[in-house]
C-alpha cells in the first residue's frame, strides 16, 4: 500500500537523485570492442544478448513500409493513433524550430555580431524493444530531429527474427534469448518499424544494447558515426551514452521515471490514482508521488490505488513500485507543495487544481520540472503519447538544470563577427583587447589586436 506521510516525516533521501548504480565495467569493454572491431563486435555481442544476429544490419525501407501497411490494414486504430501522435509532435517541434532565429546586428560602431542556428548532419535515435517495445519513442526521438532539419536520421533497435526465418530458427531451437538465430534477414519489432516509416527515418539498423550506442558513436562499416545520440534504454544503454559523451552529443542520462502531482480538494481521487499507477507500471523503481493538503483526499486516493491495481495487467510491477517508492505527502498549506516540487525537480509534474488565482500563482512559482500538466484534464499520459510535447524528459533531479528532448538537441548555435575597421568601434575593441591580453599575460593576443591599430 502507498505510504501516507506528513511533510516533517519525509526522509532527506527523497530529494536526492536516483540512479540505481552503474554498469561501467561491462559497458567499457563493449564500447572498446565496437570501437576497434566494428561490425564483428556487433555480431559477438548480438550472439550474447539478442535473439537474432542478421547477416546485414540495415532493415530495408521496403520492410518498414510493409510493416506500416500491415498495421494500417490489420490494426487501423493503432495506425491512426501513431499518425495523429506524429502529426502533433511535428507541429510542436516546428514551432520550437521557429523560435531559433538567425541575425547579425551592429552592436557597436563597425562591430557586427551574429548567430546562425545549424542542424547537425546525422542524428542517431535508440529505441528499446524489450518487455514493451516503445513505439511512441520513435515519434518522440525522430520527429524533433526532422523538424530541426537533420539530413540523416538513423535508428538502432534490437533485432527480431524475420518471418521468413522463423521456421529455420524453430528447427534449430534458436531465435530466443541466449541462443540467437544467426545469418537471417534483418528485422525489428513490427510496431517500431511501422512508426519509423511514418516518421521518416532514413535508415534503421537491427542492433540493440550498449553495442548499438557504440556503433552510432564510433561508426562501423555498416552503421555511420552520428553527431548526437538520443533515446532511452536500460542501465547498460544509459551507461554507454554517458561514456561516449564528448565523442558525440547525448540528450541526457535518464534514471527511473517519476511523477509528482499537486492536488487540491477538487481533484478526483480515481483520476489521481490512475495517473500514479500509470507511472508506477513503467518499472519497479518508478516513483509516484502525490502532495495534497487534504487527508481525506489522501485516503481516498490510497483506496482507489488498491482498487485499480486489481485490474492492471502490470499489477506486479506497479505494486512493487507503489509499495517501495510511492508516497502521498500531506501538507498543512498547499503552498508547501510548490517548495517540495521545486526541490524534488520531478520529471512529470501535475497541477490537479481548479482554474483560478491560486493555480496561476503555483504555475508561475514552479520552476523545476521536465513537463508541467496544468489542470484536472491534463493527464500526464497525454504527454507520453499524443499531445505534441516530448516525453523524453530529465529525471532524478536533473530538471533543475535541463529540459526535455527538443529540436534544440539537434541544433547548434554558432556565432560570427564582422568588423569594419574604418569605424570607431573597431578601434575601441582593439584597445580593450590589447589591455585584456596584457593582464592575462598573453602578449601574442595583445599584439594581434594592436597591430590592427598600427597598420591599416
Amino acid at each position: 500500500m502507498i505510504k501516507i506521510q506528513k511533510l516533517n516525516d519525509i526522509e532527506p533521501e527523497f530529494f536526492q537523485g536516483r540512479t540505481f548504480g552503474e554498469s561501467n565495467e561491462v559497458v567499457t569493454s563493449v564500447l572498446e570492442e565496437v570501437r576497434t572491431k566494428g561490425d564483428a563486435a556487433l555480431r559477438i555481442y548480438g550472439n550474447k544478448f539478442d535473439v537474432a544476429v542478421p547477416a546485414t544490419f540495415e532493415v530495408p525501407q521496403e520492410e518498414l513500409k510493409a510493416a506500416a501497411e500491415k498495421l494500417r490494414i490489420q490494426k487501423r486504430d493503432i495506425y491512426d493513433a501513431l499518425v495523429y501522435s506524429h502529426d502533433l509532435a511535428l507541429k510542436f517541434a516546428k514551432l520550437q524550430r521557429n523560435t531559433f532565429t538567425d541575425f547579425e546586428e551592429e552592436i557597436e560602431s563597425g562591430i557586427f555580431a551574429g548567430q546562425k542556428t545549424i542542424p547537425v548532419e546525422t542524428a542517431g535515435c535508440y529505441v528499446p524493444a524489450g518487455r514493451f517495445p516503445l513505439v511512441s519513442t520513435v515519434i518522440m526521438t525522430v520527429t524533433p530531429a526532422i523538424a530541426a532539419g537533420v539530413k540523416n536520421v538513423i535508428m538502432c533497435t534490437p533485432p527480431r527474427v524475420h518471418p521468413d526465418d522463423k521456421i529455420e530458427a524453430g528447427k534449430s531451437g534458436s531465435g530466443i534469448s541466449g541462443k540467437a538465430f544467426v545469418g537471417g534477414k534483418p528485422y525489428a519489432d513490427e510496431g517500431i518499424m511501422a512508426a519509423a516509416y511514418i516518421c521518416g527515418v532514413n535508415h534503421l539498423y537491427a542492433v540493440g544494447g550498449s553495442q548499438a550506442i557504440g556503433a552510432m558513436a564510433y561508426g562501423t562499416a555498416s552503421i555511420p558515426k552520428v553527431d548526437v545520440i538520443v533515446g532511452p534504454g536500460n542501465k547498460f544503454v544509459a551507461s554507454a551514452k554517458r561514456a561516449v559523451y564528448g565523442t558525440v552529443g547525448i540528450d541526457m542520462v535518464a534514471g527511473p521515471t517519476e511523477v509528482l502531482i499537486i492536488a487540491d480538494k477538487t481533484a478526483k481521487p480515481e483520476w489521481l490514482a490512475a495517473d500514479l499507477l500509470a507511472q508506477a507500471e513503467h518499472d519497479v523503481v518508478a516513483q509516484s508521488v502525490l502532495v495534497t493538503d487534504s487527508m481525506e483526499l489522501a485516503n481516498k486516493v490510497s483506496d482507489q490505488i488498491e482498487n485499480q491495481l486489481e485490474t492492471l495487467t502490470t499489477k506486479a510491477i506497479a505494486r512493487q513500485s507503489i509499495d517501495t517508492y510511492g508516497k502521498i505527502i500531506v501538507v498543512e498549506d498547499l503552498s508547501q507543495a510548490v517548495e517540495i516540487a521545486n526541490k524534488k525537480a520531478p520529471e512529470h509534474l501535475e497541477l490537479a487544481m481548479e482554474e483560478g488565482d491560486l493555480r496561476n500563482q503555483f504555475q508561475n512559482a514552479l520552476c523545476n520540472y521536465g513537463s508541467l500538466f496544468i489542470g484536472h484534464a491534463s493527464a500526464e499520459v497525454f504527454g507520453d503519447y499524443a499531445a505534441g510535447i516530448n516525453h523524453t524528459l530529465p529525471t532524478s533531479g536533473s530538471a533543475r538544470f535541463t529540459g526535455g528532448l527538443s529540436v534544440r538537441m539537434f541544433l547548434k548555435t554558432v556565432t560570427s563577427l564582422r568588423v569594419d575597421n574604418t569605424k570607431n568601434g573597431s578601434v575601441k575593441s582593439a584597445v580593450a583587447a590589447g589591455y585584456l591580453g596584457d593582464v592575462e599575460g598573453l602578449n601574442g593576443h595583445a599584439n594581434a589586436a594592436r597591430i590592427r591599430l598600427e597598420t591599416k
